[in-house]
């Protein structure tokens, strides 16, 4: 186990997490990030710095939206990052920061999304934070994905779309 760092990285991409309920046209939308208010719910004692990447379905994303991801990772001071992403390409992310390890080789970087988004009731979202701010801070580096109370290595999970959850 490693201790603690001092300060932790936490970047938002989107994803279903950052969704909320537009009642005007029934559609999931981004307005703004969820980062903050489930930050000040959760009452966690942890150096957070918060930043929005983005707001995408990741669906969307794209490569240059990938590279924009590894950038702020590999210039990121902290050593521990968490990114909050969406669910369906997460694993693609993780296999492309993992690709460039050699570059990132002194940082933690979890994954985390959410199969509700925060604003909904029934959220898996604060549960899956949660796990990320722990498992960033006692996993060794490398790159990892965390969702459903596990923790995974980047490169050997997957999303089970049959029943909504990661395994390996």
């Amino acid at each position: 186990m490693k201790p603690t760092s001092s300060s932790i990285a936490l970047l938002a991409c989107g994803g279903t997490l950052d969704k909320d309920y537009n009642p005007l046209t029934g559609e999931l939308v981004f307005s703004q990030s969820c980062l903050a208010e489930m930050l000040q719910q959760a009452n966690h004692q942890l150096n957070i710095r918060l930043e929005t990447l983005m707001l995408k379905d990741s669906l969307e994303m794209t490569e240059q939206d990938r590279e924009t991801l590894y950038q702020a990772c590999l210039t990121s001071t902290e050593s521990a990052i968490i990114v909050t992403h969406g669910t369906d390409t997460m694993t693609d992310s993780a296999e492309y920061l993992l690709a460039r390890t050699e570059h990132l080789k002194t940082k933690t970087i979890v994954l985390t999304g959410a199969m509700r988004p925060f604003k909904l009731s029934q959220s898996d979202a604060m549960f899956n934070l949660g796990s990320a701010c722990l498992a960033v801070q006692l996993a060794q580096p490398g790159i990892y994905i965390t969702m459903n109370g596990q923790l995974f290595t980047a490169g050997q999970v997957k999303k089970n779309r049959q029943l909504g959850i990661f395994s390996d």
